[in-house]
């Protein structure tokens, strides 16, 4: 009965905010609270809420604190040569400019980090997206995904977490795949080149002039390269008021007014803004650098290395008083917004564990493997783990199932390295998971809703987790 309930639960939360019935926190909450009363243990709620936001409050605290730090640095212009110097490769164009996107969030992931890889990515990205009035899924979709083939470096957690949970070697499980995870890579860079050929065609091509600088009169150019008539590329057609069929996204309100159309304009790239600080752009680079480190080297806790990483950059940045507290409220929504949701979603694996749905649920699926599959099951835990890792937590994953899946295959002659390069194959998938908080970061500082991300990105990641799997088999590694 409680596997039953618990993959009804998830369905339910599943179907409640991709048809938007009901917004995430409220569902995070509401769903996992209702489904602990109709197991019988609605006395015990109490108890798996605080033992969830228990385990998630480390989380939350890193999340708020990463927030501040990284909006100071973008405040203050750190990532502005970035932001420039994806434009110029972009030019504008939204086929380059999705390429950009999975090329960015595939470099800044090698921190090992998905709510830093997310923060960076989507504040650099976001204003051109928004400029050039493209999908912002487009956007959310191809990071996380990027992200999520990145995630299985060493130091990202889901590797270290199999090493540990069957006593091998991380390197071992980690170099042999390097060759399937390339083409896992070179995957996401062909969805970006597909996505951006799309949105090219549904959009047209501006120059970079025009995106850079709002003006009255904007010059479109044509996704084909030339105007109806017959200029060569970089002609354009005059416009002062509607658009014209076929054209580009009209950006300019009309004849009588200077104003860029859209409000997001590109406020993170004005140069005149207060908040530039040009003289410590070395002290902010440093301090990033040194934090990136200390957190691949473990040499403290995350959550008190953006702590202590965002109280040095705002005293520096910001002597004054005041002045700190306008750069706290400037980012206090998406403080609220992320961390919000992040506790709500404690409830919801507070819920899950608490009652021993997951339990459950896994035992379920382990058990539902024939006996004939038992020397494949290295192939049955790569399947196993696209489905297992986006309803569970990868603590919950590895530590809880690995263990058992890997016994099963032993009993078979199929060696536990051999699962555990199978079992990081679902995390493509697995970074769009409602129970990863890093994805809330993503969403939220992109503006989109989550059930839009979802229904856009599962299709893709489970792709992408299977061309994974299979380029391992082709290679021999699983």
């Amino acid at each position: 009965m409680l596997t039953i309930l618990g993959f009804v639960m998830i369905a339910t939360f599943l179907v409640l905010i991709m048809t938007k019935k009901m917004s995430p926190i409220a569902a995070l909450v509401l769903i996992p609270a209702l489904f602990c009363v109709l197991v019988g243990q609605g006395a015990k709620l109490g108890d798996y809420v605080i033992e969830g936001v228990g385990e998630l409050a480390p989380t939350a605290a890193m999340l708020m604190f990463a927030i501040v730090y990284f909006g100071v640095m973008i405040d203050v212009g750190l990532f502005d040569p970035i932001v420039r110097g994806i434009l110029r490769f972009c030019r504008a164009d939204p086929m380059r400019i999705v390429v950009g996107t999975a090329l960015l969030a595939a470099i800044v992931s090698l921190d090992g980090d998905g709510s830093t890889t997310f923060m960076i990515t989507v504040s650099a990205m976001y204003p051109l997206y928004k400029r050039l009035k493209m999908s912002l899924v487009v956007l959310t979709g191809v990071a996380a995904t990027a992200n999520g083939v990145m995630n299985t470096l060493p130091w990202g957690g889901p590797t270290a977490r199999a090493a540990t949970a069957l006593k091998v070697d991380a390197t071992d499980i980690f170099v042999p795949m390097i060759p399937a995870l390339a083409v896992g890579l070179l995957a996401v860079f062909v969805l970006a080149y597909v996505l951006g050929l799309r949105e090219r065609k549904r959009l047209g091509t501006l120059t970079l002039d025009e995106v850079l600088e709002p003006v009255t009169e904007t010059v479109l150019v044509e996704a084909g390269g030339g105007t109806a008539g017959g200029a060569g590329e970089g002609a354009g057609r005059t416009r002062t008021g509607g658009g014209a069929a076929g054209a580009g996204p009209s950006l300019d309100k009309g004849p009588d007014t200077q104003e860029p159309a859209d409000d997001d304009d590109f406020k993170g790239l004005d140069p005149d803004r207060s908040t530039l600080r040009p003289r410590l752009y070395w002290f902010n680079a440093g301090l990033t650098l040194a934090l990136l480190t200390a957190m691949i080297m473990q040499l403290m806790p995350i959550p008190v290395l953006f702590l202590l990483g965002a109280a040095l950059a705002l005293t520096v940045n910001f002597p004054s008083m005041k002045d700190q507290r306008a750069r706290i409220a400037a980012h206090a929504d998406n403080v609220l917004n992320v961390s919000g949701m992040v506790f709500a979603a404690a409830v919801f694996t507070g819920v899950l564990t608490g009652t021993g749905m997951v339990e459950h649920m896994a035992d379920w699926l382990v058990g539902a493997v024939p006996e004939g599959m038992g020397p494949q099951m290295g192939l049955v835990t790569g399947l196993l783990s696209l489905p297992l890792t986006y309803f569970m937590s990868n603590d919950g994953f590895y530590f809880g199932v690995l263990p058992v899946l890997a016994e099963a295959g032993a009993a078979h002659g199929v060696s536990p390295l051999e699962v555990a390069r199978a079992s990081i194959v679902g995390q493509p998938l697995h970074m769009s998971s409602p129970l990863v908080p890093a994805v809330y970061v993503l969403v939220g500082m992109a503006k989109v809703e989550f059930g839009d991300h979802t229904r856009f990105t599962v299709k893709w990641a489970v792709l992408t987790s299977l061309v994974v799997l299979a380029a391992a088999i082709l290679f021999g590694t699983i």
